[in-house]
């Protein structure tokens, strides 16, 4: 099984131009013909944006803050990854065909590679979003740790693969402006990474009000706590340690990292900062979406 993960993990293969990994490219057709069902709920988000964090807010919601219900298997298997396909593993669309209804599918595709059942049956979805430069640090410690991507190089070399949509799922940029103009014609909750690290129990309520949940304060408090990144980072649930090591190698950098707004300082050189800023300017030119680069 190593030997065919290194095949398929040191290539990104361009599937209606945009880079996936060989591994999804090889079985797209699953992909695109996935049915989705009209009470499915999904959760897209550009990598390293806070999906397992919203994932594991979903799940708790959806079993009325039952901690030990979420732990009954690892995140990946409650909230499946639609499209990730590995070779000796249960696809994401073989894991979500045998769930019961009601299901919680992760995505990172672009918008304009999402199946079009999910829009034929209009399901609710989140689409999370999070600031490009502490996402763009997140994603080159992401690459070292986790063995599906190509060889990240040093981090100047990163940030111009992701500056230019070089990396895995593509741009940045036009994920996040995708997403954010669909929602005015589908029911898509458009959430921000800052905004829930800011206040995140307000983010909660509007996200119960959008799903049609009511639910008390108390386990609204309840969920806070246990999605609090320092309790996350302990569960083995959600923190991606069940995952084995030669698909994830936590010793190179843990799979939760730091989980806080304005890493990008620690990383970025004065001249990468400007460089970066004047081509974003240009990239998020005429969008309305804005975001916070520090709380």
């Amino acid at each position: 099984m190593d030997n065919k993960l290194n095949v398929c993990s040191k290539q990104l293969v361009d599937v209606h131009g945009v880079p996936i990994f060989s591994c999804i490219a090889e079985e797209w057709s699953q992909v695109e013909s996935f049915e989705a069902r009209p009470d499915d709920l999904l959760i897209s988000t550009y990598p390293k944006s806070g999906t397992t964090w919203i994932s594991e807010i979903v799940d708790l919601i959806y079993n009325n803050g039952d901690v030990e219900k979420c732990k009954r298997d690892a995140i990946f298997n409650r909230v499946p990854f639609m499209e990730l396909t590995l070779c000796g593993f249960r696809s994401g669309v073989e894991l979500l065909n045998n769930m019961k209804s009601p299901r919680l599918i992760k995505t990172h595709l672009p918008v304009q590679l999402l199946p079009s059942s999910f829009w034929k049956n209009d399901c609710k979805m989140i689409y999370m979003a999070r600031n490009a430069k502490d996402v763009a640090v997140s994603y080159y410690y992401f690459y070292q740790m986790a063995k599906l991507h190509p060889e990240p190089g040093t981090w100047e070399e990163f940030l111009d693969k992701f500056m230019a949509g070089k990396v895995s799922f593509g741009s940045w940029y036009d994920h996040v402006k995708g997403w954010w103009e669909k929602r005015k014609d589908y029911r898509i909750f458009y959430l921000l990474y800052e905004d829930m690290k800011e206040n995140p129990k307000c983010e909660i309520q509007k996200l119960l009000k959008f799903l049609e949940k009511d639910m008390p304060e108390e386990i609204v408090d309840k969920i806070l706590y246990h999605c609090s990144f320092d309790v996350m980072k302990q569960n083995p649930s959600a923190n991606y340690t069940t995952m084995e090591n030669n698909l994830m190698d936590h010793s190179v950098s843990p799979f939760m990292r730091k989980g806080i707004t304005g890493d990008w300082k620690n990383q970025f050189t004065v001249a990468q900062y400007e460089r970066f800023e004047e081509d974003y300017v240009k990239k998020m030119k005429g969008s309305t979406l804005q975001f916070q680069s520090e709380i």
